[in-house]
């Protein structure tokens, strides 16, 4: 009887954990990766943008005397003007947890953009960037004045968000290739 050997090397390093799976093994496209990696950075930097504009009131979506670091409260404020169906709960959350919000808010905002540029931990990013974004439509629901009171840009971004989770959009120009090295296809990649 012969045995077989297994070979558990992996070409990007013997640091890699056995059976880690890449970006390529999913997608064989090159464009269709660099298009994901363009979403994905776009969308960091969407949330980046938002989390330093709320934190120093920079004039675009918040002025200077709201801003973070001037005594603004940021999701507090959000969840205060809630409207529809859903406005008493993110009001009573506002009410009930207040600086708790604020802090979670920006926390989340800056963690989500930090994953997204960078390219690791895209699985908690699009669980916690779900989770945000199905919270702030909820609060606006429905989007009064829109063109489709329903879908909204929220449901784009979750979904921007699942597909680099899901395709490991952080491989190209990210360093999610690296980071999957050091956590395999756990729940952190």
């Amino acid at each position: 009887m012969s045995q077989q050997v297994l070979d558990t090397t992996s070409p990007v390093g013997d640091h890699a954990p056995a059976g880690t799976i890449y970006q390529d093994d999913i997608v064989r496209s090159r464009a269709a990766r660099i298009v994901l990696a363009f979403g994905r950075v776009s969308l960091g930097w969407y949330f980046m943008w938002a989390f330093v504009d709320k934190m120093f009131g920079l004039g675009f979506a918040t002025t200077a005397e709201r801003a973070w670091l001037n005594g603004g409260k940021p999701a507090q404020g959000f969840m205060a003007n809630a409207e529809g169906p859903f406005a008493g709960i993110f009001q009573w959350m506002a009410q009930t947890f207040g600086i708790f919000n604020d802090w979670l808010f920006m926390f989340g905002l800056f963690g989500i953009g930090l994953a997204l540029l960078t390219g690791c931990g895209l699985r908690i990013a699009a669980v916690t960037g779900g989770i945000l974004l199905t919270c702030m439509w909820l609060a606006t629901f429905p989007a009064a004045g829109d063109t489709n009171p329903f879908m909204t840009s929220h449901w784009m971004e979750m979904s921007v968000l699942l597909a680099s989770a899901f395709t490991l959009a952080g491989d190209t120009f990210g360093l999610g290739r690296w980071w999957g090295e050091k956590v395999g296809n756990s729940w952190l990649r």
